[in-house]
């Protein structure tokens, strides 16, 4: 094991100090263990992609007649 050392505020010492009361073992295996089971939070899904998104018969909407457009409108 090699040795660290780590800065912390006055809130973090004392919640150390309070794990390692409670759980009845050493305010460095309160660190340890805690390390042990860090998980890195994963950002959300940041895939924008349009894959799919122009799927459909390839035609234009300029394409379109006007009625066809107003149809179910009331025109």
């Amino acid at each position: 094991m090699q040795k660290t050392s780590v800065y912390l505020n006055a809130e973090e010492i004392a919640r150390l100090a309070s794990l390692a009361q409670r759980e009845g073992i050493s305010q460095a295996e309160v660190i340890r263990r805690a390390i042990r089971l860090y998980e890195p939070r994963r950002p959300a899904n940041r895939d924008f992609s349009l894959v799919g998104s122009a799927d459909g018969p390839g035609g234009s909407v300029a394409d379109v007649t006007e009625e066809q457009l107003l149809e179910g409108f009331g025109a």
